[in-house]
């Protein structure tokens, strides 16, 4: 069993929540629900749930206000929270930076049942704590140029800058990333899902199979097909459809 809390202002969308718990995930055990960022604080605080499901937008603040506070009272947190939004474009990608789950309005039931079944998987783990933090500190820039990204492993999770980042290799359903001063990392989510959140941070997509910092770039040889030598002194080929694209992008360096 798992005990779990409910932190919305919207009174449908808390009933909702609990008949769907209830029918999808049965040995989730409910210890409670608030409607604001004060009584969230407080069943936090006295319930310790093990998970807690957490709105953005509340009438008298944000869910993050409830972390910031939380994380300033406590030091650090350890439940494990699955963010409740809208389509906010900006906190969507601020969680996919920081590795958190999230549900979207109206929470779908299959993608209910998945983050549950993901967080049972990982319970074990005692540094979940880091993924607030990052983005606590992501959502205070107030930008979506980040600094750091969260991969999450069978290990743990692993906070890394993003230019430290040399490049990301595709290995079927699993992303392989070669990061400077550091052993390799092997996420289990595909390369075009990293493709979409580095593209905005000097990354750029040069065959199916690699994504490249260009920063890291050292050459690009048009001669036997093309191909490009990186920082680590990796050697990759660059895709035909690929070519024109990159070398806009070395153009522009």
């Amino acid at each position: 069993m798992i005990n779990a809390v409910i932190i919305d202002d919207d009174a449908n969308l808390r009933e909702g929540m609990k008949e769907m718990l209830k029918l999808y995930a049965p040995d989730i055990i409910l210890l409670g629900e608030a409607e604001s960022v004060k009584s969230g604080i407080e069943l936090i605080e006295n319930k310790k749930p093990e998970i807690v499901f957490l709105d953005i937008l509340m009438n008298d603040g944000t869910g993050f206000d409830i972390l910031e506070q939380l994380n300033e009272r406590q030091g650090q947190i350890s439940a494990h929270v699955i963010f409740i939004t809208a389509h906010e474009k900006f906190a969507i990608k601020a969680f996919r930076f920081s590795a958190l789950d999230f549900l979207l309005k109206p929470v779908d039931p299959d993608e209910l049942k998945n983050v549950i079944i993901k967080i049972k998987e990982i319970q074990h783990r005692s540094n979940t704590h880091k993924h607030i933090e990052l983005l606590l500190d992501n959502i205070s820039r107030k930008t979506e140029s980040f600094k750091k990204i969260a991969l999450s492993t069978s290990e743990g999770i692993h906070l890394f800058e993003i230019k430290d980042i040399i490049r990301c290799e595709s290995e079927d359903n699993y992303t392989e990333f070669y990061i400077k001063n550091h052993k390799t990392v092997i996420i289990s989510k595909t390369l075009k899902e990293y493709e979409e959140l580095l593209g905005d941070h000097g990354f750029e997509r040069i065959h199916q199979s690699h994504l490249i910092n260009l920063n890291e770039l050292k050459s690009y040889i048009k001669k036997d097909g093309g191909f490009v030598i990186m920082s680590d002194g990796s050697k990759l080929p660059v895709s035909q459809r690929k070519k024109e694209k990159l070398q806009e992008q070395i153009n522009r360096l």
